[in-house]
């Protein structure tokens, strides 16, 4: 039996780190984190919607009376399923990469709120959207931006405690970033690690990718929560990197041979993989990996992306 158990709620991680999970981690359904020491707080990441995290914040309150007031909010990237809740942690410092900074003005959570009211009208990706989405309420999320950036390594001090922040991206997004609290031996990782699912690469390279897991390996860190997915160990962060390894060298030899990115994302084998979920990120995987052998810059049809990965799904 695992040392975790992967339930929705808060995880007391010992030495004032708490861990939100939420089950079961695939489209949307991230987690997030608490660190405190002495009267203060610092809250990594919060979620896609106010209701999600209006009640995380009520249970983190309730086990924690230093989460009344958080003095700082890490957003480790600038998905909206990470940051879509900043409105609710008021009077907090908002720290984020430059570049998560600048990339979460791009799909704020209006334009979100508008794509999934005009789904209906988008064919399979549409349809594919409102399959993961529509659980979630986007209507009246305010875009609450950081007002604190950072580029390379910072650390902030939660009462005696170091928290290192490490930009790694861009990978998963232009922006990521890792919290590591070496007294605790323990990191939040936000999408840098997906476990027991597909990872899914927007940005790019992915070698900027396998680097942040060679970090957290080198790191002295026990305890890692992820980005989406239940508590892990280095073990995790082994997988992720294994998965990443594997599937730049698959898409590499498609690429060789001519295979248009659908032709190459039903030809790669996940054998080794086949218990994770989410397996149609394949798609966007093989599409950030052509463009990055083609260097190519140009952003990706979203709309194409999810109409493919519905085709997959299915």
């Amino acid at each position: 039996m695992p040392k975790w158990q992967f339930t929705k709620g808060l995880h007391d991680l010992g030495q004032g780190s708490f861990a939100y999970l939420q089950p079961d981690g695939s489209w949307g359904w991230s987690n997030a984190g608490l660190i405190t020491h002495g009267e203060e707080s610092l809250l990594v990441d919060t979620l896609f919607d106010l209701h999600l995290t209006r009640d995380m914040l009520k249970d983190m309150c309730d086990a924690a009376p230093q989460a009344e007031r958080i003095g700082t909010l890490v957003n480790t990237h600038a998905n909206g399923d990470h940051t879509f809740g900043n409105q609710l942690v008021e009077g907090a410092t908002i720290i984020a990469s430059a570049a998560g900074a600048a990339e979460m003005a791009e799909l704020p959570p209006q334009a979100l709120a508008d794509i999934m009211r005009n789904a209906g009208e988008m064919g399979e990706a549409g349809a594919f959207l409102k399959k993961l989405f529509d659980v979630f309420d986007f209507e009246g999320i305010q875009l609450q931006a950081p007002t604190v950036t950072f580029s390379g390594v910072t650390t902030r001090k939660v009462g005696d405690k170091e928290v290192q922040l490490h930009e790694v991206g861009p990978a998963h997004t232009k922006g990521d970033i890792l919290v590591f609290v070496p007294a605790d031996k323990t990191a939040f990782t936000g999408d840098i690690l997906f476990i027991d699912g597909h990872p899914i690469i927007w940005a790019g390279p992915v070698a900027n990718w396998i680097k942040a897991c060679d970090l957290m390996i080198g790191w002295d860190v026990e305890t890692i929560v992820p980005g989406h997915g239940p508590i892990t160990d280095k073990s995790g962060v082994r997988a992720v990197r294994e998965y990443l390894v594997y599937i730049e060298a698959e898409a590499r030899k498609r690429h060789a041979a001519g295979l248009s990115v659908m032709e190459a994302a039903l030809d790669i084998s996940f054998e080794d993989f086949s218990s994770w979920g989410d397996a149609e990120r394949i798609v966007v995987n093989v599409d950030t990996l052509y463009k990055e052998f083609n260097n190519d810059p140009s952003p990706s049809d979203i709309v194409q992306m999810f109409a493919m990965m519905s085709k997959l799904a299915a």
